[in-house]
């Protein structure tokens, strides 16, 4: 497994880096003190593992955690632990209290390894996917795949608008979202929209795609698969 350390404190992550180096299958892509500037690292270059600590200026951890790519998992490193709790908010896989010894280090990369395992073995492709789960107020909500006529992002949520005419709010990116749903039946037509394609109205000579309600403009990114998509339907 890949991982990443970020803690503001120079012998915190020190501490971390000579753990990473004694543990089998885990490979240190890089360390930060600076919590922008490891944000910027990580979505360009993702880890499995999110070593983090929560007090930091400028980002702290828990609003890191909500910025990282979606297949990153976390495990928080905090001298704190009145936030325990809010560590699951953002499916944190552990939390390791400061000063962390060995062992516990050890029990968490386990936890990890055991949950990248389960997810190779057990996850379906997305076009077997009939429903997944989001997190909407705190808990896990199960959504049938075919009740999304479209999804819009806005800033660091998304919102899955259903047939039925009401919306779920959820904090994921737009690319987690796009990897999450079959591109069988899904196709993103705009950097905030993705929408269902067996639900689309009408396409008018603007390339304005009428959905449910809405009128959502296909954007010139995603102009040539859309309209790759039209000519394969198209009588």
């Amino acid at each position: 497994m890949t991982c990443i350390i970020v803690d503001d404190e120079p012998l915190a992550v020190k501490l971390i880096e000579s753990y990473v180096a004694k543990t089998p299958d885990l490979k240190l892509l890089g360390s930060y003190t600076d919590s922008v500037e490891a944000i910027t690292a990580i979505k360009e270059n993702p880890a499995d593992l999110l070593f983090l600590d929560i007090q930091m200026p400028d980002i702290n951890g828990m609003e890191l955690a909500r910025l990282i790519p979606e297949k990153t998992r976390v495990i928080f490193t905090t001298a704190f632990k009145e936030y325990a709790f809010e560590s699951y908010e953002v499916s944190a896989l552990d939390f390791l209290l400061k000063p962390i010894r060995y062992n516990k280090f050890i029990a968490a990369v386990e936890k990890a390894r055991k949950w990248f395992s389960h997810e190779t073995e057990s996850a379906p492709a997305p076009s077997e996917r009939d429903s997944v789960f989001i997190r909407v107020d705190g808990e896990l909500r199960q959504l049938n795949v075919s009740d999304i006529m479209y999804v819009s992002g806005m800033k660091d949520y998304v919102v899955f608008y259903l047939d039925d005419g009401s919306k779920l709010v959820t904090h994921l990116t737009m690319k987690a979202v796009e990897d999450m749903l079959p591109a069988s039946d899904f196709l993103r037509i705009h950097r905030s929209y993705i929408v269902a394609l067996k639900k689309i109205r009408s396409v008018d000579r603007n390339n304005c795609v009428y959905i449910g309600k809405e009128i959502i403009h296909v954007t010139d990114a995603f102009r040539e698969t859309f309209d790759a998509y039209l000519q394969k339907n198209m009588l």
